[in-house]
């Protein structure tokens, strides 16, 4: 039943990300171009999200425990270390180089645009970069 309701709620966020706009990589960048062609249209997007997840949250909280796991899986950690900062801005640059952040990214996949093609991959292989480069890094402290 987990695997059924990731899978559903999965698809409706990839198809919500395809109605918003975010797998177009132009109007991404349009967003992000404040000085040139802005479309602010994506904060609009952002800010539903925003809203909606306030909300959800407060919903949720309410509740003793999940409805499909013991208990709440909350992160331990609150501090700002120097990975969240570089991952952050890692992820900002690749958003606004190439458009696609990889929600987005993984949706525009089916559409196979050459941006999708090239972004998707190098993704995963930053990925596995800086996975293998942690756990060197573990292994040495």
């Amino acid at each position: 039943m987990r695997i059924l309701l990731g899978f559903l709620s999965g698809l409706l966020f990839g198809v919500g990300l395809l109605i918003a706009g975010m797998s177009d990589p132009a109007k991404v960048l349009n967003f992000l171009d404040v000085f040139g062609t802005f479309d602010p249209s994506l904060g609009f997007v952002m800010g539903g999200a925003a809203i909606t997840t306030f909300i959800g949250y407060r919903l949720v909280w309410r509740r003793e425990r999940p409805y499909l796991l013991s208990d709440f899986q909350i992160p331990g950690r609150h501090d700002i270390d120097g990975d969240l900062v570089l991952g952050a801005a890692t992820f900002g640059i690749g958003w606004g180089i190439g458009g696609f952040c990889p929600g987005p990214a993984w949706t525009a996949l089916p559409l196979a645009a050459p941006g999708t093609l090239v972004f998707l991959p190098a993704m995963l292989v930053g990925m596995t970069v800086a996975t293998i480069l942690k756990q060197r890094r573990t292994a040495l402290a």
